[in-house]
């Protein structure tokens, strides 16, 4: 990744995938109302040690705690200079899962893994099924239980998104998802 990269180009694509891939491809059908309603808060890192990105992983999950849901519902925690590799940041979300925990919050919050390089577990790295968690940057995200409670009554069939979401990437392959992205 640049180090130089600014946040707002880092937003940006972020944003960018959330519309056109997340809510465009209907991977989430959550994600849209949050979105219209200008529900998420993006936040970019620029910790470049795993150490540094837990102290902001702690600041976000006491800013969501302690925030009323109306104005902000969800961060999506950007780190684009740290845990650039897979595995290192799937050792992570250990460790997020454990701050989550040792703040009280499990229960509350939950975080979610997006990362440019995912890879489920028995798939192939180039496996289209993995594009439903690939994001522009290593992401954390950071829900709230209630929301998703409130999502899944909203959404009765809400166990069937894995399988929904694995035939709609099939259907466009990578070259499909390559074109998303292409036009500007």
């Amino acid at each position: 990744m640049d180090p130089m990269l600014p946040p707002d180009q880092v937003i940006e694509a972020t944003r960018l995938w959330l519309e056109r891939a997340v809510i465009g491809l209907n991977l989430c059908p959550f994600a849209k109302a949050v979105h219209k309603k200008g529900q998420i808060r993006y936040v970019v890192s620029d910790a470049t040690q795993p150490l540094q990105l837990h102290a902001d992983l702690v600041r976000e999950l006491e800013f969501l705690r302690d925030t009323d849901p109306e104005v902000v519902d969800t961060t999506l925690l950007i780190h684009p200079h740290v845990l650039d590799d897979f595995l290192d940041y799937n050792e992570f979300l250990e460790v997020a899962d454990e701050t989550v925990n040792d703040l009280e919050l499990e229960g509350d919050i939950q975080v979610a893994s997006f990362h440019p390089a995912f890879q489920f577990e028995g798939t192939a790295p180039d496996d289209i099924t993995n594009y439903t968690n690939r994001s522009p940057y290593p992401t954390l995200h950071l829900l709230r239980e209630t929301s998703i409670d409130r999502a899944v009554a909203a959404f009765p069939e809400a166990s069937k998104i894995f399988e929904a979401n694995m035939e709609t990437l099939d259907r466009l392959g990578i070259e499909g998802w390559r074109a998303l992205f292409a036009q500007r």
